[in-house]
C-alpha cells in the first residue's frame, strides 16, 4: 500500500482540507493516510475526524495515526509538512513583544524580518530532523512544503538534504483574480505569469484575449488609493515599482522599509496597516478553531468537496501522469530566475507529472523588482547559514540587512534584541556559538 504521511495532522482544519481532497482522488484510494503530531490528543481527534468524511464519501483509504515519528514516514511515497515549532504561546509572543520593547513594530512576522528570523531559526532543525528519519526510511518520497517561513525552509531543506522537496504557497494562486475582483473587474478568460519569492513574487503579466490588463488596474488602482481599504500597501507598491505582487498588504507592509516607521508614525494610518495582525488573529483563531474541531470531530455526517489547494492535485499529477502547472517554491538552480543568487529560493511555474516537479525558466526580472527580492533574499540564505553553523554571529547579520529591522534600529539595538530573543526562546531555539 502506498502511503501518504501528515507532519503536523493535529492541525485539525489543514489536515481535513488537504487530505480530504485527496480522498477525492480515484488514484489515492488505494493509499495509506499517515498521521502524526506531537499533541496525541489533537491527533486522535484528526483521526476521528478523517474517518468520518472515509465513511461519508465512500472512500477506501486507510486512516492510521502514529505516535512515532520515524515510523509514521516509514516507505512514505509523499510527507506534508504543516507544523508551527512554538506556537502561539510562547514562540509567537515572544516574536512580538521583545521587539516592541525597542520599537520595532510588526504586523505578521512570519516570513521575513525579526519574528521570520527566529521562527526560521526554531524550525529549520526540525526540519533537518525530517529529512535525516526520511533519508533513511523513505528516501524517494516527495516533501510537500507548507510552512513558513517558506522560503527559507524550503531552500535549507534543498540545499542540505537530499529530499526531494517543493514549497507550496496560497498566494500565487489567487492573486490575479483578487487583484481583479477588488477593483470590479471581469475575472473570466485571463492569463497570468508570476515569479519572484515567496510572498514577494510578481504579477508579470496578465491579459485578456491577448490585451495587457494593467493600464486599466492601475488607472482604477490610482482611484482606490483615495479612499481607505486593506490592500493599501500592496497597491502603492505596483503603483511605484509598476507591478502587483502576490502577498497581502499586512505581509508586505514588514518586508520593505518604507511602511512601518516610528518616525513617520502617520504612515499606520494612512496605509490601513494592521500592527500586531498577527498576535491578533492568533488568539481569534485559537478560539474559533477549538468550535470547529468540535463541530468536526463530532459530525458524523461529515463530508468533503475538494479544494483549490495544490496538494492533491501534485499527488494526482505525479500518480497519473497529467500533469499540472503551480506555483512552486524551488532552488534557483541554473538561474531559473537569471538576476536573482542560484542559491535563493524562488517562487516559479512548475510542471508536475509522474516525472516530479520541473521549474520553468523565467529569465530576468525588471530590475527593480529584482532588486526588491535581493533585500529579502539576503536575510533568508543568513538565516540558514545561522541555522547550519550554529554561529550567533550570521544571527545578527541576517537581522542588520533584513529591510524593516535595519531602517528602525542601530547595530547595537539589532544585536542587543538578538540576544534577548535568544534568550526569550531557550530551549526552543538550538546552542548558538
Amino acid at each position: 500500500m502506498s502511503k501518504i504521511t501528515f507532519l503536523g495532522a493535529g492541525s485539525t482544519v489543514f489536515a481535513k482540507n488537504v487530505l480530504g481532497d485527496c480522498m477525492r482522488v480515484d488514484a489515492l484510494q488505494h493509499f495509506e493516510f499517515a498521521l502524526f503530531d506531537i499533541d496525541h490528543e489533537r491527533l486522535k481527534d484528526s483521526e476521528q475526524m478523517l474517518n468520518n468524511i472515509k465513511k461519508n464519501i465512500g472512500s477506501t483509504v486507510n486512516i492510521v495515526s502514529y505516535t512515532d515519528r520515524k515510523e509514521a514516514l516509514r516507505n512514505a511515497k509523499y510527507v506534508i509538512n504543516a507544523i508551527q515549532v512554538g506556537g502561539y504561546d510562547p514562540s509567537t509572543i515572544i516574536d512580538f513583544e521583545i521587539p516592541k520593547k525597542y520599537g520595532l513594530r510588526q504586523t505578521i512576522a512570519d516570513t521575513v524580518g525579526i519574528g521570520g528570523i527566529f521562527r526560521n531559526l526554531r524550525t529549520i532543525p526540525v526540519m533537518m530532523d525530517f529529512a535525516k528519519d526520511m533519508e533513511e526510511v523513505c528516501p524517494d518520497a516527495w516533501f510537500l512544503n507548507y510552512t513558513n517561513p517558506m522560503a527559507a525552509l524550503t531552500g535549507a531543506m534543498l540545499r542540505y538534504t537530499n529530499i526531494k522537496t517543493v514549497g507550496l504557497c496560497h498566494s500565487v494562486q489567487v492573486c490575479a483574480k483578487e487583484l481583479l475582483r477588488s477593483l470590479d473587474m471581469p475575472t473570466d478568460n485571463i492569463q497570468w505569469k508570476i515569479a519572484g519569492i515567496n510572498h514577494i513574487a510578481w504579477l508579470l503579466e496578465i491579459t485578456r484575449d491577448g490585451e495587457d490588463l494593467y493600464p486599466e488596474i492601475k488607472r482604477r488602482a490610482i482611484e482606490k488609493q483615495k479612499e481607505k481599504h486593506h490592500d493599501m500597501v500592496r497597491f502603492e507598491l505596483m503603483l511605484k515599482f509598476g507591478y502587483y505582487v502576490t502577498e497581502s498588504s499586512e505581509h508586505n507592509a514588514e518586508y520593505h522599509p518604507y511602511f512601518i516607521k516610528s518616525r513617520y508614525p502617520e504612515l499606520i494610518e494612512r496605509f490601513n496597516i494592521p500592527l500586531d495582525e498577527y498576535p491578533r488573529r492568533c488568539i481569534n483563531q485559537i478560539e474559533g478553531w477549538k468550535k470547529m474541531r468540535v463541530d468536526l470531530i463530532n459530525d458524523e455526517n461529515l463530508s468533503h468537496e475538494r479544494t483549490g489547494e495544490y496538494g492533491s492535485y501534485i499527488i494526482e499529477a505525479m500518480e497519473t501522469d497529467k500533469p499540472i502547472k503551480i506555483g512552486g517554491n524551488v532552488l534557483n538552480t541554473g538561474g531559473l530566475i537569471s538576476n536573482l543568487p542560484q542559491n535563493a529560493c524562488v517562487e516559479v511555474p512548475c510542471l508536475v507529472d509522474a516525472s516530479g516537479v520541473t521549474p520553468t525558466y523565467v529569465g530576468e526580472l525588471p530590475e527593480q523588482l529584482a532588486a526588491l527580492n535581493r533585500t529579502n533574499i539576503n536575510t533568508q540564505l543568513l538565516t540558514i547559514q545561522a541555522a547550519m553553523t550554529g554561529k550567533k554571529e550570521h544571527i545578527y547579520q541576517a537581522a542588520m540587512l533584513d529591510p524593516h529591522t535595519s531602517a528602525e534600529l542601530s547595530i547595537d539595538d539589532i544585536i542587543s534584541l538578538c540576544d534577548d530573543l535568544i534568550e526569550a526562546h531557550g530551549d526552543l531555539l538550538p546552542a548558538f556559538e
